[in-house]
C-alpha cells in the first residue's frame, strides 16, 4: 500500500502532516475518516468535559468501511484474535434486539508510552498511529450500542470526532490530576468516556462525579447517564468508573466505591431504574469495593461471573503485563447490572493464555493491556420494581 505525506492546514492550529493512503483509483476514506480530526492542541480549548455535538451536522462515517480502512493500516502487524460470544439465555425471547454494552480499558497513550514500563512490549506496537487503528478496530468489529472507556487521553482528536460520525453521543470527564500531564508531549488528561448510539437511545440525565474517599475529594471519576431506549421506551442507567490504583490503596477504593453507589441510589431513584455500571475498579473479586457492590442495595451482579462453570466465579484474569517490576495477572474490570430488570443474553469469551502469548499485553495483536468486556443485554418482561 502506498502513502504519501501531505500537510493540512486547520483554522485553530498549526500544518497536520497526514499519511493519504492509496486505494484503487482514489484516495482512501482513512484520509477522510481517521485523518481528519482535531488536532491535539483543541484539547486544550474545551471546558473540563464535553458533549458531542448533534451527528446530523456531521458527515456520517460507514463503520464497514472504516474498518476496512483500519485493517489496511495494520495490514503488517498480525491479524486481530478471534473471539466468540457465548451465548447465556435463550429462554427469555425479547421483541426488541439486545443491548450491547463494551466496558474498555484502552491504556492510556501518554501512559503506555512514558510510564506503565511494559518490559516486553516493542516499543514500535505501541505508536499512535498504528495502535489507534487496533482500538478502533475492536470497538468496530463489535459494534457496542454503549461503550464505556478508561484511560481515554485522545478523545478530541480521535473518538469524539469519530465515534460522532458513527452516530454516538460521546461525554468525557477526565482525571483532576491526571498522570499523563507528567509525561513529555502527552496530549492532555486521561479520563472516562462513555458513547451511545442516539438511533437507539435519548439521553434524559447525566451527572459528572468525582469520587470522594474518607471526606476527601479523589483523582478519580465516573459519568453517570439516564438514557431512554427508543424501541421500548423502558430507561436505562448506565455508569463508567475507573478506581484508585495500586496495591495498599484497598480501603481507599472501597471508599471510592461506597460513594458511587450512594451517587447512583440517589441517581436509580432507590433502585428504580435498570442500572449497568461498567469500570475498571482496579480490584480483584477479594477486596472491599467488589463484595460492596455485589452485596448492595441496587441488587447487581458481575456478569461476566455467568462465563464460569458454575456462573459464581470471574475469569482469572482481565489483564495480564509484564512491567520491569515483574509480571501482572489480574482480574480488574467488571460489567454490573440489575440482576433484577436486566438480562445477560450474551457475553465475550476473553482471549486465552495461547492467544495473549508469552510477552503478554500490550501487543502487536492487542492494544491495551486490558481486555475489553462486551455483553448483550435486553430487559425482563416483567420488572419486579426491584433493580
Amino acid at each position: 500500500m502506498a502513502g504519501q505525506l501531505q500537510n493540512i492546514v486547520w483554522t485553530d492550529g498549526p500544518p497536520l502532516r497526514v499519511l493519504a493512503c492509496s486505494m484503487g483509483n482514489g484516495t482512501s476514506r482513512l484520509y477522510s475518516a481517521l485523518a481528519k480530526t482535531l488536532n491535539s492542541s483543541a484539547a486544550a480549548q474545551h471546558p473540563e468535559y464535553l458533549e458531542s455535538p448533534d451527528p446530523e451536522h456531521l458527515e456520517p462515517i460507514d463503520p464497514k468501511e472504516l474498518l476496512e480502512e483500519c485493517r489496511a493500516v495494520l495490514h503488517s502487524r498480525p491479524p486481530r484474535f478471534q473471539r466468540d460470544f457465548v451465548d447465556l439465555k435463550t429462554d427469555c425471547p425479547s421483541s426488541h434486539p439486545p443491548i450491547r454494552v463494551m466496558q474498555w480499558n484502552i491504556l492510556a497513550q501518554a501512559l503506555g508510552e512514558g510510564k506503565d514500563n511494559f518490559a516486553q512490549c516493542p516499543v514500535e506496537a505501541l505508536k499512535w498511529e498504528e495502535r489507534k487503528c487496533l482500538i478502533l478496530e475492536e470497538i468496530l468489529a463489535y459494534q457496542p450500542d454503549i461503550l464505556c472507556l478508561q484511560e481515554v487521553d485522545h478523545y478530541f482528536d480521535t473518538f469524539q470526532p469519530l465515534l460522532s460520525r458513527l452516530g454516538y453521543r460521546g461525554t468525557f470527564f477526565p482525571k483532576p490530576w491526571s498522570p499523563c500531564l507528567d509525561v513529555e508531549h502527552n496530549n492532555g488528561p486521561d479520563g472516562c468516556a462513555l458513547f451511545f448510539l442516539q438511533n437507539r437511545f435519548k439521553l434524559v440525565h447525566s451527572t459528572n462525579i468525582r469520587l470522594t474517599a474518607m471526606a476527601l475529594k479523589t483523582n478519580q471519576v465516573a459519568i453517570v447517564q439516564t438514557l431512554e431506549c427508543k424501541e421500548s421506551s423502558r430507561q436505562l442507567c448506565v455508569a463508567v468508573t475507573h478506581l484508585k490504583a495500586r496495591s495498599g490503596w484497598e480501603e481507599f477504593r472501597s471508599a471510592q466505591g461506597c460513594d458511587l453507589l450512594r451517587n447512583l441510589q440517589n441517581l436509580t431513584q432507590g433502585a428504580k431504574i435498570p442500572l449497568i455500571v461498567c469500570g475498571d475498579f482496579n480490584a480483584e473479586p477479594t477486596e472491599d469495593v467488589y463484595k460492596n457492590f455485589a452485596s448492595s442495595s441496587l441488587n447487581l451482579s458481575s456478569a461476566y461471573k455467568l462465563l464460569s462453570p458454575d456462573g459464581q466465579s470471574e475469569p482469572p484474569y482481565t489483564s495480564w503485563k509484564i512491567r520491569t517490576s515483574g509480571e501482572y495477572r489480574h482480574t480488574l474490570d467488571y460489567i454490573w447490572y440489575s440482576k433484577h430488570s436486566l438480562s445477560v443474553r450474551a457475553a465475550l469469551d476473553l482471549l486465552t493464555e495461547e492467544q495473549i502469548g508469552a510477552s503478554r499485553l500490550p501487543s502487536f495483536n492487542y492494544p491495551s493491556d486490558h481486555l475489553s468486556l462486551v455483553c448483550d443485554f435486553s430487559f425482563n418482561k416483567e420488572p419486579d420494581g426491584l433493580s
